[in-house]
């Protein structure tokens, strides 16, 4: 029998949501072909919203949270996977209807494991984790509609968060003219080193969206929702797109479709949890050849699982910037 260790559960109580730690054991997790040892996981705006019980996250109580995990294969059934495979998961059900990665062992479905690329060790994996993957999914969508690099810019918003610095990232790789929007000036150096541009204040997007606009963006990376897109869309040029992979700003969408209808403008929604797995493995592909080491060392910190309460309400509060990786065993 497994020595117990630590995993932070939510449950749905008599008394409410809570969330917090508990011992359990292998005899505890579901009864799935994959037992994986983990090693890191991550924090994203879901986890934020999970942990802190602000968004209904979790589908099943008790839940093991985390939506994503990195580590290696310790036990299988399945012939896909075997014992010391190096494996990362994003999204796809984990902390919402499956356990997720806030734990250091984990049994799993075999279809969500995807194999880790050999150019990445699995801290480097979380320093990807969903965000990474939906800010190369939007990449792709952009790429998709037909969005070239030119002298007009790529928006993208929320830019020093884990999304958005990501794709700041990504884009200036490829060319691409990035104006970051921030509602953190003090930033400005971090998000430069990545490849933007341009810094433009968060506050010129957040008022009264017009039905239409001057021509300004060739196209966008959205992170908020709400009022800033709105204005992105009345603003985006003639056969421009915009890739909606975010809410921080609001799930509202106060606009009109002239832009749709007048401008041929794009509006594609980014789904990194619904991706399906010859797709998902495409996008790990590209992430390897496509975003350095350095660049992850650059956008990521290492932190303790045990700081993870803390680090949610920060990251609701916009005060993270990049990414955050947890070192589940420390």
């Amino acid at each position: 029998m497994s020595a117990a260790f630590p995993a932070l559960v939510a449950e749905n109580t008599p008394a409410g949501y809570r969330a917090g730690f508990r011992q359990l054991r292998d005899l505890d997790l579901p009864p799935f072909p994959v037992l994986v040892q983990i090693e890191y996981s991550s924090l994203n705006y879901k986890d934020g919203l999970a942990v802190t019980g602000r968004g209904k996250i979790i589908r099943r109580s008790p839940m093991v949270l985390g939506i994503d995990l990195a580590g290696r294969v310790e036990s299988s059934s399945d012939p896909r996977f075997q014992p010391g495979d190096a494996v990362v998961v994003t999204g796809q059900g984990l902390s919402e209807t499956d356990w997720g990665g806030y734990s250091r062992r984990q049994r799993l479905r075999p279809e969500l494991l995807t194999p880790l690329p050999a150019g990445f060790s699995t801290r480097q994996a979380m320093a990807i984790g969903t965000a990474g993957l939906t800010a190369m999914l939007a990449l792709m969508a952009l790429e998709d509609a037909g969005v070239r690099p030119g002298e007009r810019e790529i928006a993208v918003t929320g830019a020093a968060g884990g999304v958005g610095s990501v794709a700041v990232a990504l884009l200036a790789a490829r060319g691409y003219a990035v104006a970051a929007i921030t509602g953190r000036p003090q930033l400005e150096p971090y998000l430069r080193r990545l490849g933007a541009r341009r810094i433009v204040p968060r506050a010129e997007l957040e008022g009264t969206p017009p039905g239409l606009d001057s021509e300004r963006w060739a196209g966008a990376v959205d992170n908020a929702g709400g009022k800033m897109l709105a204005n992105l869309l009345a603003a985006t040029a003639a056969d421009g797109a915009i890739a909606a992979c975010g809410l921080a700003g609001g799930a509202e969408l106060a606009g009109t479709v002239y832009p749709l209808l007048l401008r041929g403008v794009r509006l594609q929604g980014i789904s990194s949890s619904g991706c399906r797995p010859e797709r998902r493995k495409r996008v790990w592909e590209r992430l390897e050849r496509e975003l350095p080491a350095a660049t992850l060392d650059a956008i990521s910190r290492v932190e303790p699982l045990s700081r993870v309460v803390a680090l949610s309400q920060a990251i609701l509060e916009g005060k993270i910037q990049g990414r955050i990786v947890l070192d589940v065993n420390a």
